[in-house]
């Protein structure tokens, strides 16, 4: 049976002809500049300082915090993935930080999903609120429905981390800009080859590349992406002078993570849904959600708007206790927090403060063969006392 899981997934995405072509041109744009001898890899360089042109000179770097070669190479494939400009930050707190710090100004109201990742809204609640700006909170599948009126910044985060609820990403954006607020998407649970919250509206976009894009649990990293030129000029900005600021190694670690996230993908989100396919049956199991089942609250839209659904699956066992032996006694989940890596992962996430039951269970999809995973998950589940 749990081959038949493992054949039988559905794969990644529905049809979405643009993601081979992005996701070849991410691995071949260095190849289209290079000269006979150079490396086919991008050169980690390590150095805060470069040789100074002429003072009437322009020179593309002259300082570490202003800009590095492997930034450089690193963004130009996130532009590629995002179809927009894109910045690099030290981590998805850092983008989100820069991002709320450029746009927004004191007496500003801003609109935060109460539901969304829970750095988010401490970061809304503990610094924004000191620096005169309010602050509302409205759950992810009511956003649609949100009253905007004085609002200058609409924040959303679509599936929602950690209980997968989705919103109508266009239909936020449309109510948004008709009430004159920015829409920042946080596209850190779908990644650029699930979602592309930019052509659906938003006028920005948020994402911890920490998770899925590195890939492997080593370096921390999150961009920020538009198309509004004055917004990213004062992004860029923030983070010259804030000095939030990737180092040169973890930038090249994320590089290297890029070049294998569509195939990444394939595998986790495909045993994803195999997995969520599985845990249906399974009587001590509750609250089951991923946006790939029909039946789940937040597959209508998902099916919609997203050309895949992600490798996050949430569920419910009957306690905190339970929830912990289970994580701990299953050989192919790591006991960890964040989500994305390679390595199939679990936690509590009530632990965080996150309001969610006891006993709820944020499980990360990761490499790991299919039907062997399955099999793990629900032979634990069943040994349980």
């Amino acid at each position: 049976m749990l081959l038949i899981f493992a054949e039988h997934a559905p794969a990644m995405t529905l049809p979405d002809p643009d993601r081979e072509r992005r996701a070849a041109a991410l691995l071949h744009h260095r190849g289209a500049t290079l000269l006979p001898g150079e490396s086919t890899t991008t050169p980690l360089v390590a150095s805060t300082t470069f040789h100074l042109p002429p003072a009437d000179e322009v020179s593309s770097f002259y300082y570490g915090r202003a800009g590095m070669p492997v930034w450089e190479a690193v963004e130009s494939e996130l532009a590629i993935l995002e179809a927009a400009p894109s910045l690099l930050f030290p981590s998805g707190m850092a983008a989100i930080t820069a991002t709320l710090m450029a746009t927004l100004e004191v007496g500003s109201t801003v609109l935060v999903p109460s539901d969304g990742y829970f750095a988010t809204r401490r970061l809304a609640e503990r610094v924004l609120s000191r620096f005169g700006i309010t602050v509302r909170e409205c759950p992810t599948s009511s956003l649609a429905e949100a009253d905007f009126r004085g609002v200058a910044l609409v924040f959303l985060e679509t599936p929602s981390n950690p209980a997968l609820d989705v919103c109508d990403i266009a239909l936020v954006a449309e109510r948004a800009h008709a009430a004159g607020a920015l829409v920042v998407a946080d596209n850190t649970t779908s990644t650029a080859y699930l979602q592309r919250p930019l052509d659906l509206g938003a006028d920005v976009i948020v994402a911890a590349d920490t998770k899925a894009p590195a890939g492997h649990s080593d370096a921390l990293a999150g961009h920020v992406s538009s198309r509004d030129t004055a917004v990213m000029e004062r992004v860029r900005e923030w983070r010259t002078l804030g000095g939030a600021i990737p180092g040169p190694f973890e930038t090249w670690l994320l590089q290297r993570g890029l070049a294998t996230l569509e195939l990444r993908l394939e595998r986790m989100c495909r045993s994803a849904q195999a997995l969520a396919d599985a845990l249906i049956s399974q009587t001590m199991v509750s609250g089951l959600r991923y946006p790939g089942l029909p039946d789940d609250p937040s597959h209508a839209i998902a099916a919609r708007q997203m050309t895949g659904f992600g490798t996050i699956v949430s569920f419910e066992l009957d306690g905190a206790d339970r929830a912990a032996r289970f994580i701990e006694r299953c050989p192919q989940l790591a006991s960890a927090t964040s989500f994305g890596g390679v390595h199939s992962s679990a936690e509590r996430r009530a632990r965080w403060g996150d309001a969610v039951a006891p006993g709820f269970i944020r499980l990360s999809v990761g490499c790991e063969p299919t039907a062997g995973l399955i099999a793990a998950v629900l032979e634990t589940l069943q040994a349980l006392d």
